[in-house]
Parts: C-alpha cells; sequence; structure tokens
C-alpha cells in the first residue's frame, strides 16, 4: 500500500450507537472515535455535577501471564509491580533505556499469575513491542488482547449510585485503584475504580459483544439523575483541570518522569535491574541539584486560549512552552500546563505570558491541579 492511500480507521463496538446519536466523529490514534454529541461544555459540567458516559475502547489492554510474571513487569517497567496486591491498580510508566518515556500505563492485578497493562491508544503497538522484546528470558507469556475487550467509563458524582442499580458488586468496599469482577446490568465485566477526569467513577472492561446493552444499561440507570454521553473533547478539558498529563503533550520520549514532575513513579528501592534504571538515577539527581523546566499550571487574564507548542514569556525571553490548554468551563476562563524555567514555575510568580500569535498575553502561574473534588 502506498504511504498515500488512507488507512482504514478501526470502529469500536458502539460505533453504529454513536451516529444514531448524532455525535460528531474522529479520528484519534486511527480509531474513529466520539470527539461530542452535543454541547462540550454541557457533557463537561455533567461529568463535574452528575455524570458522563465514555466509549475508552480504543485504549490498549495487552495481558501478562506465568509464574515470572511479577518479576518481568517490575524489570519492563518503572514501578514496582510486583508490589500491587490482587484486586489492585497502579499508575505506572515503561521507559527507553535513555530514561524517555514510551507510555504512561495502568496495570490491573487480575490474579497472582495475571495482569491487565492497559496503555494509550496511540502507543499500544509500541508498548506490546516493547513488552514482547523485553519478555526474553522471563517465565511470562504477552498477549495482545485489544479485541478482547471493549472499555466503557461512567465518570461523575452520580456514577456510584448508576452503577450500584445494576450491579451487586460491592461498590462501596472498592477502592480508587482496585478492581473486582462482578456483573453489570447481567454482563460480565472487571469494574475498576479508576478515570480520567478528576471525578470519582468506574471504568468497566467487558467484552465487545455486550458493549451496546451495557452502554444501553447504564443509559437508562442514569435517565434520572442527568447521565449523558461523553465524547473525547470533554475528556480532555476534564483531564486538564485534573492536572492529568496526555501522552504527546505532557509527556514524551523526550522527557523522563522527573522533568514531568512525576518521578514518584520510579521507585528505585525494588529489586533488580530495570529498564532504564541508570539514566533515570541521573536524572533524578539532576532534578534535585537543578531542576530543569517544571510542569506548572497557567490561568489566563483574558479570553484568549492558548494551545500547544505556543512558548511561554517573561521579560522578553521565552521561559517555556505550553503542552496542553483549553477553555475551562469549571473555571470559566482559559487554562493551560506548561514546562516553564524553574526561575518563573513558583505558584503567584508575576509578568508571565503566552505569546498567542505575536501577542503577549498575561497568565498567572497557578500550582496543579487547577480542580480537585470534594471528597
Amino acid at each position: 500500500m502506498s504511504s498515500t492511500e488512507p488507512t482504514e480507521l478501526r470502529h469500536t463496538a458502539l460505533d453504529a450507537l454513536h451516529r444514531s446519536l448524532g455525535a460528531t466523529m474522529t479520528d484519534f490514534a486511527g480509531w474513529d472515535m466520539p470527539l461530542r454529541y452535543g454541547s462540550e461544555r454541557d457533557e463537561h459540567l455533567a461529568v463535574r455535577t452528575k455524570a458522563g458516559l465514555f466509549d475508552l475502547s480504543h485504549m490498549g489492554e495487552i495481558t501478562v501471564t506465568g509464574a515470572g510474571a511479577a518479576a518481568f513487569l517490575n524489570f519492563a517497567l518503572v514501578g514496582n509491580i510486583a508490589s500491587v496486591g490482587v484486586g489492585r491498580a497502579r499508575y505506572t510508566m515503561i521507559c527507553q533505556a535513555d530514561g524517555g518515556i514510551l507510555d504512561d500505563l495502568i496495570v490491573y492485578r487480575l490474579a497472582e499469575t495475571e495482569y491487565m497493562v492497559v496503555a494509550n491508544a496511540s502507543n499500544a503497538q509500541v508498548v506490546l513491542d516493547a513488552l514482547a522484546e523485553r519478555s526474553a528470558g522471563f517465565d511470562a507469556e504477552v498477549r495482545d488482547d485489544r479485541d478482547a475487550y471493549a472499555l466503557i467509563a461512567v465518570q461523575g458524582p452520580e456514577s456510584p449510585g448508576i452503577l450500584k442499580s445494576l450491579t451487586d458488586a460491592d461498590l462501596d468496599g472498592l477502592k480508587y485503584y482496585a478492581g473486582l469482577p462482578g456483573t453489570v446490568a447481567g454482563v460480565p465485566a472487571l469494574i475498576a475504580r479508576t478515570g480520567y477526569t478528576g471525578e470519582d467513577g468506574f471504568e468497566l472492561f467487558v467484552k465487545p459483544g455486550h458493549a451496546v446493552e451495557l452502554w444501553q444499561a447504564l443509559t437508562k440507570a442514569g435517565e434520572g439523575v442527568g447521565l449523558v454521553p461523553c465524547g473525547l473533547s470533554c475528556r480532555d478539558t476534564l483531564r486538564l483541570e485534573a492536572g492529568m498529563p496526555l501522552y504527546g503533550h505532557e509527556l514524551t520520549t523526550s522527557l523522563t518522569p522527573f522533568d514531568a514532575g512525576l518521578g514518584r513513579v520510579v521507585k528505585f528501592e525494588k529489586e533488580g535491574d530495570f529498564v532504564g534504571r541508570e539514566a533515570l538515577e541521573q536524572a533524578a539527581a539532576k532534578a534535585q541539584e537543578n531542576p530543569p523546566r517544571v510542569l506548572v499550571g497557567l490561568v489566563a487574564e483574558g479570553r484568549r486560549v492558548p494551545r500547544a507548542g505556543y512558548a511561554v514569556v517573561a521579560g522578553g525571553e521565552v521561559i517555556g512552552e505550553v503542552t496542553s490548554g483549553a477553555p475551562s468551563p469549571t473555571l470559566g476562563k482559559p487554562i493551560a500546563m506548561a514546562y516553564v524555567d524553574a526561575a518563573h514555575a513558583a505558584p503567584g510568580t508575576e509578568g508571565v505570558g503566552v505569546d498567542i500569535r505575536g501577542s503577549h498575553e498575561p497568565y498567572e502561574v497557578v500550582a496543579l491541579p487547577f480542580y480537585k473534588r470534594q471528597k
């Protein structure tokens, strides 16, 4: 096939349903995904105040099994995966030998010798290939399970009540970053209390053949409490307000976890070597002595919206770069995440602006996240 020919977009099991709901579709990492169903702002605010329903079936599930699975994942990833209890999950990263971030991941321990690694859609193949390569010499099997799952998320303060009406699973006992097998509306599912919105919520891993009936059951259960279907656009503004990084924006192969302010995910105390250990030890020492640019929040004083790649300026000098920017429905102002020189990173630093098409728009430097839910 020539490089000029468009590649076929992949479709989730809910594709026809999204179209029947009038979704605006978009190409996201090779998948045809719903961008929005109506108003992005309304979808965003529904998740903050009531509940939203997301199709996340584009995420990449990779199963790792075998007696050596824990030891293998400890070698392949930067976190201490062996210490994760059965039924729990952990946020972690997979890095290159030079410490650059290949992807950020959630790893679920499903059983004593079985794990599920969930990668970002854009990096799923890269992560799969890296894990397969790194598994040499370990008693562990790496399996591509991307086609074995559909993933539906229900997020927002009303989500526990909606889900409780459809399952006998012990949701009250299900902690944040934990998962348990259960049945939701008669559909077998892995019920995980994880999400990417800054709200309480659940992610439901099911067989693709069950996705439509589960979506419809959740929609019906949420009718009385304001549940709405939500697209990728509001998912992005929700995670931005919550200060959560997005691969390709805040995280890239040219940055280490320490550059991203996420050095806490690197567990040097675990036994044995792991890919990137030496480079990351050097990055950790450098970050302590002389921190490079720091990831901060920026809040606009005006109405102009900053976008990824825009220069952050102070005193006529470029001091950083915007990684993500959007209007914040919760704050009512444009916001951004940016890497800036450490000298300008303290909350309240004055004289900082963003170069928006030649005009230096004033911004306030704030600590991340912009939004934190009340427990």
